[in-house]
């Protein structure tokens, strides 16, 4: 018996050398196929090929051990992109399916201009007259303060879509000017409120004389033409 237990114990010892002895680099000698196809769908043709080669630079791995950190890079870098999933399609493919941003706003930001996306982040004007229907922010606000802001005004009876500019100032308030030239003065505190309070307002005393509505005093409104 002793002499049996003996060679069980030397068994397991060995078996221990071995499983100790593999590791990544091991297993990754091995010779698995590498990434063949990747696949990006979710922006414009040209957009996807940029995104592809930056990935394709990469150069992946087998698909069992794929790290996904330096692909996670590569796409939170890219302006364009407001969301994504990698999925892998075994034996050695990849879709990489992204959601594209949506921008909101124009701004100057030194001497160059950028749109803000959706996702937070700045995307060089490429085109000028494609985004020409975006309000035009003047000011220095944080995105996250823009965002911010953009929330509460969709959440309010305004249509974004019929605002042109956005002031910001440096006691946190905004100014809006509407597509119609209106201007809108806004309160630094219960904007949603007094967005809508405004809202009621012109619906029922608007006329082309108006051209400025004051409402940063509480539950007032007062009109300048």
């Amino acid at each position: 018996m002793p002499q049996r237990k003996g060679k069980k114990i030397l068994i397991y010892f060995f078996l221990l050398l071995l499983v100790g002895s593999i590791n990544n680099d091991t297993i990754n000698s091995f010779k698995f196929d590498k990434i063949k196809n990747i696949n990006v769908l979710g922006l414009g043709h040209n957009d996807n090929q940029d995104l592809l080669y930056n990935i394709i630079d990469l150069n992946l791995g087998n698909i069992f051990f794929l790290n996904k950190e330096n692909i996670n890079k590569i796409i939170n870098s890219n302006t364009l992109i407001h969301d994504y999933e990698i999925f892998k399609r075994y034996p050695h493919s990849l879709d990489i399916n992204v959601k594209r941003t949506k921008f909101l706003a124009r701004i100057k930001d030194n001497k160059n201009f950028f749109l803000i996306g959706s996702n937070g982040k700045l995307s060089p004007i490429e085109h000028k007259d494609k985004s020409d229907y975006l309000p035009f922010i003047f000011g220095k606000p944080k995105i996250d303060q823009f965002l911010k802001f953009k929330t509460i005004i969709d959440s309010s009876k305004f249509e974004y879509k019929d605002i042109d500019s956005i002031f910001f100032f440096s006691s946190n308030r905004w100014d809006i000017q509407l597509k119609n030239e209106l201007l809108v003065r806004l309160p630094s505190k219960n904007i949603k409120k007094t967005l809508d309070l405004v809202s009621d307002f012109l619906i029922e005393n608007y006329n082309n004389s108006i051209k400025i509505v004051d409402a940063r005093i509480q539950n007032q409104i007062i009109l300048n033409d």
